[in-house]
């Protein structure tokens, strides 16, 4: 049977002591500020990374393109090529940072209350008039984003508590704002997790900023806030592709090899154990890595059982969920691990897995897949043949899918670009923007003020009719696009669509 219902607080067995402070269940995006880990401050600048790449490693899918080697002194430099994409940021959905995933304000931000208004279609931001954007990020638990201009330099605005914009301090940003500390790099992607952010520049280095009492910023540490920018803690080869789930992080170097870090709940990252150990008092805490690890086995599970290796695992594009993991290798493979619960897996049963393991539906040839996304509680995967399949769930009180299934209402679309936030979705496909979720939403559909404000079903945003997609993203409740502007008639139909000034205290 495909379905299944997921009982128990997600599949949890009853029973288990958490450690004070985790409070939240595994899927509940709520911040929890109630947990400081005292750790030494994290230095502002990391260590010289050494770095090494043969000439002419292949790229990863979509994102980095290695077009510069030099030898020098045995070393050879990368340079990375993010999006070719270049538009106008559009906004929609819930702008109020502080209330998004809660029932009220902290006390702390209370000032805040009253700032930020849901907005039901796209709108574009007054302050970026004159800005070129490449590429937008955000995240699935995310209540802040990212956007890089043409030129590579790093914006972001949004929930800010711990630090997570890199702009020196924990205020409220309602409006994109540059980096200043990073003006000079020039960076080509960037992820965020619920309260940390990982950015990529051109030559293969990693800048973490936000929280890091996990370890999520792989800094070699564990504290509470990290306001300024800080190399992670890495020497490998070039990195090439970023991603961030709630609590933890992953990198994939040019050589197709990934490294994850922070929180191992779940087996999300990879290391064959959920890092679980009975501390004082029989409180269950967590052993987290507080540098990036590389992660060493690829398995399949056959029917009767049996756990083999699966060996030559060249990755070429990796994505998180909450708490779940994907990962694309270069025959076209997918494999995903962490938590199991609603299905996200895809492999067919609700159990967590601590290493990445093999989803059989793309393994067979003609069937691989080309590109992967994660939501929080859900997976999706474009297959070559470009069919989208979806598994897990994005309405988690009705029932999961429990493997890979086509999204019959996309057939025939050829996807460029999609991303899910807490329970919707949007995909650029073709020359439309088509967006779903079940209720309750707070305009990251972008239907419109007077239309249905939730879809179960996919539907054309009538409100981007002609306006071309080239890049989408969504956090926990609103979605950016990056809307071409090229020529004349796109500047045109964009100035049609309204202006958000947000107001500021």
């Amino acid at each position: 049977m495909p379905r299944k219902k997921v009982t128990e607080g997600n599949g949890r067995p009853s029973g288990k002591k958490r450690s004070a402070g985790k409070k939240r269940g595994r899927d509940d995006f709520s911040s929890d500020d109630d947990l400081d880990l005292d750790g030494s401050p994290a230095s502002d600048s990391g260590p010289n990374h050494k770095r090494a790449s043969k000439a002419g490693a292949k790229s990863p899918t979509g994102i980095a393109a290695i077009v510069v080697t030099e030898p020098e002194h045995s070393k050879e430099k990368i340079k990375l090529e993010g999006s070719k994409a270049k538009g106008r940021l559009l906004i929609f959905g819930a702008t109020n940072w502080d209330l998004i995933g809660r029932k009220e304000v902290p006390k702390p931000q209370a000032a805040y209350r009253n700032l930020g208004q849901n907005l039901w279609g796209p709108h574009r931001y007054g302050c970026l008039a004159e800005i070129q954007v490449r590429t937008v990020a955000s995240g699935p638990v995310s209540a802040h984003s990212l956007l890089i201009t043409t030129e590579g330099k790093l914006w972001s605005w949004g929930r800010n508590e711990k630090g997570q914009l890199g702009h020196g301090d924990i205020k409220r940003v309602d409006a994109p704002k540059l980096v200043d500390s990073l003006k000079d790099e020039v960076f080509v992607h960037g992820a965020c997790g619920r309260n940390h952010t990982l950015a990529l520049t051109e030559n293969g280095s990693v800048y973490g900023f936000g929280e890091n009492k996990m370890g999520q910023l792989g800094l070699g540490n564990k504290t509470d806030a990290v306001c300024s920018p800080a190399l992670i803690l890495y020497n490998g080869q070039p990195i090439t592709k970023v991603a961030c789930g709630a609590e933890f992080s992953m990198i994939m170097d040019c050589k197709g090899n990934i490294y994850s870090f922070g929180c191992p709940e779940y087996g999300q990252l990879g290391h064959n154990s959920d890092g679980k150990y009975i501390a004082r008092a029989q409180r269950i805490e967590y052993d987290c890595e507080l540098v990036p690890r590389r992660i060493a086995i690829f398995i399949e599970k056959t029917k009767d059982g049996q756990v083999l290796p699966v060996p030559n695992v060249v990755v070429r594009d990796i994505a998180c969920g909450a708490n779940h993991s994907m990962a694309l290798d270069s025959q076209k493979r997918v494999f995903t691990w962490g938590f199991g619960g609603y299905g996200r897996l895809g492999h067919t049963e609700q159990k967590d897995e601590m290493v990445p393991r093999l989803v059989k539906l793309f393994d067979f040839p003609g069937r691989g897949a080309s590109q992967i996304y994660a939501g929080a509680t859900c997976s999706f995967a474009v297959n070559e043949m470009g069919g989208l399949y979806f598994w897990g769930a994005t309405n988690t009180s009705r029932d999961s899918t429990m493997y890979p299934k086509i999204v019959q209402d996309l057939c025939g679309w050829k996807v460029r670009s999609l991303a899910c936030g807490k329970s919707s979705v949007i995909v650029a496909a073709d020359e439309s923007t088509i967006s779903w979720g079940p209720s309750p939403t707070f305009g990251e559909l972008g239907y419109g003020e007077s239309k249905a404000k939730s879809s179960t079903t996919a539907q054309e945003m009538k409100t981007l009719d002609k306006i071309y997609s080239e890049h989408v993203a969504m956090g926990y409740s609103h979605t950016l696009v990056v809307a071409r502007d090229e020529t004349e008639q796109d500047g045109e139909r964009l100035k049609k669509l309204p202006e958000y000034n947000p107001r500021t205290l």
